[in-house]
């Protein structure tokens, strides 16, 4: 079973920074892009950065400049560094990977973590 697992969440003043993760957990040959999405209550799940194997990150244009996602290969990890939080940026905050390959070749597609509650104050 392969499973999404966050972490870091929590609730920071307006100006402060948190630091996301995601750990893909399972027998995982590969995985293709991980991004990171948010969901504010009464509104829909929004992408907040991509980034593929190769590093090459995507941000909505909401958050260029204040959010930085990273990923570490090796431990099929990714991470979401905020900073200069806003209000605005309250919601839970959602792992994606888009393609996961198994050891034994199987293929994930879509997979979702169960997601990390960010609540910023003003």
């Amino acid at each position: 079973q392969v499973q999404l697992v966050e972490s870091g969440g929590g609730l920071v003043q307006a100006g402060g920074s948190l630091r996301l993760s995601c750990a893909a957990l399972g027998r995982i040959f590969s995985i293709d892009k991980m991004g990171w999405f948010r969901q504010a209550p009464g509104k829909q799940r929004d992408l907040v950065a991509t980034i593929t194997r190769d590093g090459t990150a995507d941000y909505a244009d909401s958050v260029k400049g204040r959010f930085t996602i990273s990923r570490d290969i090796a431990k099929n990890t990714v991470s979401l560094q905020m900073s200069s939080l806003k209000p605005d940026d309250t919601a839970a905050y959602y792992c994606n990977a888009d393609k996961i390959i198994k050891t034994d070749w199987r293929v994930i597609v879509d997979l979702w973590g169960q997601g990390t509650q960010v609540t910023v104050s003003s």
